[in-house]
């Protein structure tokens, strides 16, 4: 298991929230994720390492911008 940490800008909300967290589940290899408009944070563990550009494109797709964090 792996687990990248990212920021999140933008979000405000539970509905921000749910948006992100329904696009970035749909990324082959997502195990589970964790997300916080409260910290503009996001979680995802993975079996086994998935492209960030993935990642950061889903959120992209839920109206978002992310970075990687470590």
């Amino acid at each position: 298991m792996t687990t990248t940490n990212y920021t999140v800008t933008g979000m405000t909300c539970g509905h921000c929230e749910g948006s992100v967290r329904s696009e970035v589940s749909q990324v082959a290899g997502v195990e589970s994720l964790e997300v916080s408009a409260a910290n503009g944070t996001l979680s995802v563990t993975t079996a086994a390492p998935v492209d960030d550009q993935l990642i950061l494109a889903a959120v992209d797709e839920a109206g978002y911008s992310a970075a990687r964090v470590n």
